[in-house]
């Protein structure tokens, strides 16, 4: 399947976007501008809950491949998204206790790609990521994915938190990557698990990881003192893939 970030501009093109029920990630209007048609159009944003972000003209010049935006500019998503409740479903169908990635706030595509990749060779029935301060499915993370995008669910949601939350109640639990945790391989890995990520420069934040059930950390000999996000996931993705194996 060949990839496209859609960038769509002009008020009639993206508020036929909106209404046709396209994936719009994030919408960018021209600052002050509050006429009828532009309302509308912040209107449908709002409803789907898309990022709206309220920018200059000069800025809207520098983003339109057309030249003929009039005011605003839409970017839609290079993949339909999926629901989190579709990959419980997966993982019934497969007989298989849910694995699932949360990765809290991950900003490089590359990063977020190759973690799609780890999480469809690691057996996991899906990824989740926040809508907000996180890249979202553009043609780069399609592209690094080398194609799992097309086996592996991805939800986008607005509270990670609360997603958890409703899913410990379904008999998920959380395990977090962080330096100051228990040592991944003495810990039980087993069972329905969500394998939560965090930022790559910062980490969990507290928030998420506050609603964690227990922190991992992966041992290291070396002379820095983290690993690559991405790196990070297949690690210790691939721990929980031996534990489950050995059971």
């Amino acid at each position: 399947m060949r990839y496209e970030e859609l960038t769509i501009e002009g008020r009639n093109a993206v508020l036929e976007a909106f209404r046709s029920g396209k994936t719009i990630d994030k919408l960018f209007v021209l600052d002050g501008c509050q006429d009828g048609p532009v309302r509308t159009i912040v209107r449908e944003a709002k409803k789907h809950d898309t990022i709206i972000n309220y920018v200059a003209k000069e800025r809207l010049d520098q983003l339109s491949e057309t030249g003929k935006h009039q005011g605003v500019i839409a970017y839609a998503a290079a993949y339909e998204y999926a629901q989190v409740e579709d990959m419980l479903k997966l993982a019934e169908e497969k007989g298989e206790p849910p694995f699932l990635f949360l990765l809290d706030g991950i900003e490089d595509p590359h990063n977020l790609g190759a973690i799609i990749r780890t999480a469809n060779l690691a057996g996991a029935h899906g990824v989740i990521i926040p809508k907000r301060r996180a890249v979202g499915l553009t043609a780069t993370v399609a592209k690094t994915s080398a194609g799992a995008l097309n086996y592996t669910p991805v939800a986008k949601v607005t509270n990670l938190t609360a997603v958890m939350e409703d899913l410990k109640k379904k008999g998920l639990w959380f395990v977090c990557a962080d330096m100051g945790g228990d040592v991944m391989y003495r810990m039980n890995l087993t069972g329905p698990i969500g394998l939560v990520i965090g930022n790559e420069g910062e980490g969990v934040s507290k928030l998420v990881r506050e609603h964690c059930d227990m922190t991992a950390s992966i041992p290291m000999k070396g002379d820095i003192d983290s690993l690559n996000a991405s790196v990070a996931a297949g690690v210790l993705a691939y721990e929980i893939v031996r534990q489950r194996l050995a059971k």
